[in-house]
């Protein structure tokens, strides 16, 4: 375990609309099912081969969009990333777990139609705060992918933000539930851990000053993980000294290069 401190449905339909920015192209809402709000962005590097990285943003299931972390995009885009951002059905429209089956059919697309962009031999499955609770279901209740024919150990690597592993805590207020209790059930990406062997690298993010019993709940997670035998050699986790949730995703080291982006990098191309 690594660690750092201090630091569709049917046809698809496209509205594409396409702009150069020097080594990038940038393709913007692309229609990755029939729902409205079911769109995605594609950062492409100048580069005909790259991997992707699908990424779903934050927002407590209820707010943020797609456009919400742009400069971690550029960032890796400049580096020869790709990535694929999603906006999915939320709340008040939304209800358990159809922001979930979004994002299984948002890495559906991107498996299917990716290589009519470039020569991508892998993708990697990611997300921060809410978006990362999405893309722990994914990976853990392969139910979501299932249906639409792949494995979660198809996707090269999964990155969790400062998810919440427990049941989602807008979940529970859908319930009728205090948001503050901590439950594990269907609806928990951790209740699901050993259901079946989960092979590909894991990145787990979290602050020190995270949200209360955010950080307690992913060494519950990393712990679960262990317990049943995950590799930790494919495990990196890395504790945020000094931040609070997710504020890290914005910032820049000394060289002002963006820090979340360059852990990312990190991430993916050492699997190479």
């Amino acid at each position: 375990m690594n660690v750092l401190l201090d630091c569709a449905y049917g046809r698809t339909y496209y509205n594409i609309q396409a702009k150069e920015r020097k080594s990038m192209k940038i393709i913007k809402d692309i229609s990755y099912d029939c729902f409205e709000a079911c769109k995605l962005d594609l950062y492409l590097p100048e580069s005909n081969e790259f991997p992707i990285m699908v990424f779903f943003h934050g927002g407590g299931l209820e707010g943020g969009d797609k456009l919400s972390d742009v400069d971690v995009y550029e960032s890796l885009v400049k580096s020869g990333i790709a990535v694929a951002t999603a906006d999915y059905r939320m709340y008040p429209d939304a209800k358990y777990p159809e922001f979930i089956e979004d994002a299984a059919s948002a890495v559906k697309w991107v498996l299917h139609h990716i290589k009519e962009y470039g020569n991508c031999k892998e993708i990697y499955v990611a997300g921060s705060s809410a978006g990362a609770y999405l893309s722990m279901m994914l990976c853990f209740d392969k139910k979501y992918l299932g249906k639409h024919g792949i494995d979660p150990n198809e996707i090269s690597g999964y990155i969790f933000d400062a998810a919440q592993p427990t049941t989602h805590f807008n979940v529970l207020r859908e319930r009728g539930l205090d948001t503050r209790r901590v439950i594990i059930d269907d609806a928990a990406p951790i209740y699901h851990i050993g259901e079946n062997s989960i092979e590909p690298p894991l990145m787990v993010l979290v602050a020190d000053h995270d949200l209360p019993n955010r950080l307690e709940q992913t060494y519950l997670f990393c712990s679960t993980l262990k317990n049943f035998g995950y590799d930790e050699k494919k495990l990196t986790f890395k504790l945020m000294k000094g931040y609070n949730h997710v504020e890290y995703t914005h910032a820049t080291d000394s060289n002002g290069n963006n820090i979340f982006a360059e852990m990312i990098k990190d991430f993916i191309k050492g699997r190479k």
